[in-house]
């Protein structure tokens, strides 16, 4: 018998969908529009690419990104701010 996988969290499933528009990778991470393109910009998520006219961001460059992002976060960390 095979079970169907359940998304995490209700609100947000996982993308079905390799590539995503600005909005649905800012939404897949969790943060808003400003602060995704900020990200982007920084280096710190993936640029998009182009695919005819549209700016298209690969999920899995998202996801590759956002373990980066929390492993930086970890470095970060100072004992002292508990």
């Amino acid at each position: 018998m095979t079970q169907s996988r359940q998304p995490q969290h209700e609100s947000c499933p996982a993308p079905t969908r390799r590539g995503l528009n600005r909005v649905e990778a800012a939404e897949y991470i969790g943060i808003g529009t400003t602060l995704f393109d900020e990200l982007v910009c920084d280096g710190r998520m993936p640029k998009p690419m182009q695919i005819g006219k549209r700016k298209v961001w690969d999920a899995r460059a998202v996801d590759q990104s956002f373990t980066l992002l929390s492993e930086d976060r970890e470095s970060d960390h100072n004992e002292w701010d508990d």
